[in-house]
């Protein structure tokens, strides 16, 4: 059985001049981040490698979640094909795995992210928020034959916030 995590990147900023891939998070970013991965913690889920994208802001979350979750870096890699939008190099990073791994977490974006959400997984997602988690199982041993899967947990900032 292989699971993937997919974790959007915490709120990022636009209040500084600088690249896309540059843009930082802010507090609210950083707050969500910490509140999502401290609930995701609870479900006691072993990851066996996290990927995150180059951004800034992508890997800012993921250092947020890796430290919660007490996720050894030594199976933590950062790739430039998960600094996607549309999904299509997400897909293929994924179908490109080692099939030793069984259970990963990927740090990146949208619209690549809520775009594979709802391929992979059986429950509709309109949108995947930022600092949003969506965890997929599918019953199969090759990262090459995932196809549909199902939505086993969804976390979004706004299911933990008390009004």
């Amino acid at each position: 059985m292989k699971q993937i995590i997919l974790v959007r990147h915490g709120k990022s900023s636009w209040e500084y001049d600088v690249s896309d891939k540059d843009r930082p998070l802010k507090q609210r970013g950083i707050n969500d981040a910490h509140l999502v991965s401290k609930a995701f913690a609870q479900k006691a889920i072993h990851l066996d490698h996290c990927f995150s994208s180059s951004a800034n802001r992508a890997l800012h979350t993921s250092m947020i979640f890796t430290r919660n979750l007490g996720f050894n870096l030594d199976n933590f890699l950062i790739s430039e094909k998960l600094y996607d939008f549309s999904g299509n190099s997400v897909r293929e990073f994924v179908k490109d795995l080692d099939d030793n791994l069984e259970t990963i977490m990927l740090f990146g974006h949208n619209y690549a992210f809520t775009t594979l959400a709802n391929t992979w997984g059986d429950q509709y997602i309109d949108n995947v928020p930022t600092s949003g988690l969506v965890h997929i199982k599918f019953d199969v041993r090759q990262w090459a034959k995932i196809a549909k899967g199902s939505s086993e947990t969804v976390i979004f900032p706004k299911h933990l916030k008390t009004k």
